[in-house]
C-alpha cells in the first residue's frame, strides 16, 4: 500500500465529518428564529379609510422603531367590529373613542391603558349638534320630526352623547324614527351641508373643519375624556411598557409633535389615563340605557 493512499474506512469517516461540518455551518441559519409577527394597530372608522391610513401610518412607523418590531395599521369596518376585535384579542394596540372603551371594559374586562390624547392642552373634547346656516331651526325642541344624521350607534360624539342632549327635549322614538347612521363624521357634515338632513351630530374637530362652509351650532355636548390607546389584555408587559413610554414621549421632540399633528391638528400631547376618567361618560350611557335607547339603537342598525 502506498503511503499517500488512505484506506477506504478512513475516507468514509472523513466524508461523514465533512458532511457534519457542513450541516453545522448551515443549521444556525435554518433554525434561527423568524422575524416577529407584526403588531396590529387598530383604528375605528371615524374618517374615511384612506385618510386614517395617512394619519396613523407615521405613528405605526415610530412605534415600530421604538419596539424594533413591525406594526401594521388596520381600519375597522365599523365601531362594533372594532370593539369586538379588541375584546377578542384580534388586535394588539387600539385607538378607541371613549364610548367604545367603556363598552370594551364592560363586556370583556379591563385592558391596559397606554395613553390618552390631549388636544389644545386638555384631555377632553366635545361634540356639536349642527344645522345649516339657513335652517329655520333655532333650538333642539324644533327638531321634532326632522331628519337627523348620526355617525354610528357606538360613536361617542357621533351619536351617544348628542342623543343624550336630544332626548332632554325630544321623544327618543321620534328621533330614531327619522335618523340615519352615515358611518363617519365627514359624511354627516356633508349630508347636512347638502341639505339631505335637517341636523347632524359631529365631533368638534369636524365642526371646526366645516364651520365656514355653512354650518352653525345648535347645541354643544358636555366635555368627555378624549380618545385613548389601549393594548391587548395579554400583550407581554414589556411591550405594554414600551408602547406606553413611546406614546407619552411623543410631545418631547419635533418629529413626535409632527406625528401627533398628523393624527389631529390641535393634538398637543399624550397623557396617562385611568379607568375612572370615564365615569362621567358611564353616567350618560347609563341614562340612555335606562331610557331604552340601547334597544332602539340595535333596531336602527
Amino acid at each position: 500500500m502506498h503511503l499517500n493512499v488512505l484506506p477506504t474506512w478512513i475516507l468514509r469517516i472523513t466524508d461523514h465529518v465533512l458532511l457534519i461540518a457542513l450541516l453545522l455551518a448551515v443549521l444556525p441559519a435554518a433554525v434561527s428564529p423568524a422575524d416577529p409577527e407584526p403588531l396590529i394597530l387598530a383604528i375605528h372608522p371615524y374618517l374615511p379609510c384612506g385618510e386614517l391610513m395617512e394619519r396613523f401610518t407615521p405613528l405605526a412607523e415610530y412605534l415600530s422603531g421604538k419596539l424594533d418590531r413591525p406594526i401594521k395599521v388596520r381600519i375597522g369596518t365599523d365601531y362594533r367590529e372594532h370593539a369586538i376585535n379588541i375584546g377578542d384579542g384580534a388586535v394588539d394596540i387600539a385607538y378607541v373613542g371613549p364610548a367604545v372603551y367603556v363598552t370594551v371594559v364592560e363586556r370583556y374586562g379591563a385592558h391596559p391603558l397606554l395613553a390618552m390624547i390631549e388636544t389644545g392642552g386638555t384631555p377632553d373634547f366635545t361634540g356639536r349638534i349642527v344645522v345649516r346656516d339657513d335652517s329655520p331651526v333655532t333650538q333642539v325642541s324644533e327638531l321634532r320630526g326632522k331628519e337627523i344624521a348620526f355617525v354610528d350607534p357606538n360613536s361617542t360624539m357621533g351619536y351617544l352623547v348628542p342623543m343624550y342632549i336630544l332626548t332632554r327635549d325630544l321623544d327618543k322614538e321620534d328621533v330614531l324614527r327619522s335618523s340615519r347612521f352615515l358611518g363617519s363624521h365627514i359624511n354627516v357634515a356633508l349630508g347636512v351641508l347638502a341639505g339631505d338632513f335637517d341636523a347632524g351630530a359631529v365631533k368638534e374637530e369636524v365642526f371646526f373643519l366645516y364651520q365656514d362652509r355653512g354650518f352653525r351650532e345648535l347645541a354643544s355636548t358636555p366635555k368627555i375624556p378624549e380618545h385613548i390607546f389601549i393594548a391587548r389584555k395579554n400583550l407581554p408587559p414589556e411591550i405594554v411598557s414600551g408602547l406606553r413610554k413611546a406614546l407619552l414621549d411623543l410631545s418631547g421632540s419635533e418629529p413626535g409633535r409632527r406625528i401627533m399633528n398628523n393624527i389631529k391638528k390641535d393634538m398637543t400631547g399624550m397623557v396617562p389615563a385611568k379607568d375612572s376618567d370615564f365615569d362621567v361618560l358611564r353616567v350618560i350611557l347609563r341614562s340612555l340605557e335606562e331610557a331604552g335607547n340601547s334597544d332602539e339603537t340595535e333596531k336602527s342598525r
